[in-house]
């Protein structure tokens, strides 16, 4: 079983979005640690099934960051369940998380669940629309999160998310301050494009995660995983 402990770079793939043969093959063999395949709109059980059956050609995790119910299949080594901490709308806390277990408890593997705490930073992007986060993020409230998520929830994963925007590395690392002192594993996501944004919030964050630079930048976007590893 794979351990998200282990790990210290992650491309995210959208389904929604076109991927060529070559550039997957690119990706998958760069040495990241594994290959998340989620996205925030356009998401399909058809879509997540093309692309999970063209990353399984390669030896590497292969994991479903679900955002709907629907889209959830058998095939993958795990399943990130975010529950987002700051959203104002109790369904993206707990409430999928409810009909889920519901619905498909029985059949599901305990052991290749793995709970992502989100605060989302950029209450600009799609993730925060979708999930009703609307309140600005300074260091004190993600401090906060952090604490949520570590010390007093003890998430397997606290996960900052910027969603195409690049962070602050003073809300970064004054988080990974607070994850230090716990076995929540932290993990940044947003905005990082080149290997230099890689390294530095690598120096703070257990795993970065790289993922429109794939489809924006892709040259550079193969750079950050030796950045970051090294």
């Amino acid at each position: 079983m794979y351990d998200v402990r282990d790990w210290r770079h992650v491309f995210k793939l959208d389904p929604n979005k076109d991927i060529d043969d070559d550039l997957l093959e690119r990706v998958c063999e760069s040495g990241t640690d594994a290959i998340v395949v989620g996205g925030s709109d356009g998401v399909t059980i058809d879509n997540v099934l093309d692309l999970m059956v063209r990353v399984r050609r390669f030896p590497l995790p292969c994991v479903l960051e679900v955002s709907t119910v629907e889209t959830v299949t058998p095939g993958f080594d795990l399943y990130f369940i975010p529950t987002v901490l700051n959203s104002t709308n109790s369904k993206w806390i707990t409430g999928l998380h409810f009909e889920a277990m519901r619905e498909y408890g029985e059949l599901m593997n305990p052991d290749e669940l793995v709970v992502e705490g989100y605060c989302i930073a950029n209450t600009e992007c799609k993730a925060a629309q979708l999930t009703g986060v609307s309140q600005k993020m300074d260091k004190e409230d993600v401090a906060a999160y952090a604490r949520l998520a570590g010390h007093l929830l003890k998430l397997p994963v606290f996960y900052l998310e910027y969603s195409g925007v690049y962070g602050d590395p003073k809300v970064v690392q004054k988080a990974a301050d607070i994850l230090s002192e716990t076995k929540t594993t932290f993990v940044y996501g947003g905005g990082i494009q080149t290997a230099e944004q890689a390294k530095e919030m690598g120096k703070y964050a257990d795993v970065i995660v790289v993922g429109n630079a794939v489809y924006d930048f892709p040259e550079e976007a193969l750079k950050t995983v030796a950045a970051v590893k090294k």
